[in-house]
């Protein structure tokens, strides 16, 4: 079973419904145990990453992510998911993340060039880095591939875990991860039939040893 982390922030909907799509058995809880108890753990995310993060510590379910995380279990955080894996946000103040991978969570105003648009909407190029194509979640998926971003902040001073990144008149980072800890900046349940395929794909992803 596959854990979708429920702590009250964004519309689930559509994530659960991509994972019936792939055949992967998916249960949206915020209940601990049920956490525990599932052989993956997705966590998403829309809005503001202190708000995020102070929602994920006031149900304990931080810690819950946290440490199955640390013990092997696959974990995919997606769009503000994904940044609260990193150590802390610089949006709207300082705010600490789980720190499961290196990391800042900076603006895109002032990184990208001034006559792009903010948040980045639409499809982008996914460029690997450092193996990220040979990345469990991305097996299925070739260079270049495009998928579908939403978002005002990105992660920086990450460079060891960069998987992918794409071009935005700057190099964004698209996807990152460790071990068993994965992330996309973009979202998969929005990114037709290449965002399936790495659904299905972390669905199918083996625990750490």
């Amino acid at each position: 079973m596959l854990a979708i982390v429920d702590y009250g922030v964004g519309n689930l909907f559509s994530l659960k419904s991509s994972l019936r799509a792939v055949h992967a058995d998916a249960v949206v809880t915020g209940d601990a145990e049920s956490i525990e108890k599932a052989d993956r753990i997705i966590l998403p995310g829309v809005g503001a990453f202190g708000d995020a993060a102070e929602k994920l510590r006031a149900t304990g379910l931080s810690k819950v992510v946290t440490d199955e995380a640390l013990n092997g279990k696959p974990l995919l955080g997606i769009c503000l998911g994904m940044q609260l894996l990193f150590e802390k946000s610089l949006e709207f103040g300082e705010h600490e993340g789980l720190g499961l991978l290196k990391g800042c969570v900076k603006p895109l105003a002032g990184y990208i060039p001034p006559e792009y648009k903010i948040p980045q909407i639409g499809w982008n190029a996914l460029s690997f880095k450092n193996g990220g194509e040979k990345s469990p979640i991305f097996s299925t998926i070739r260079n270049g591939t495009y998928v579908y971003f939403v978002h005002s902040f990105y992660a920086a001073d990450c460079e060891d875990s960069v998987l992918a990144t794409t071009d935005y008149g700057a190099e964004v980072t698209a996807a990152a991860g460790r071990e068993n800890v994965f992330g996309c900046q973009f979202h998969p349940e929005k990114s037709g039939e290449a965002g399936l395929r790495i659904l299905k794909a972390f669905s199918e992803t083996e625990r750490a040893p």
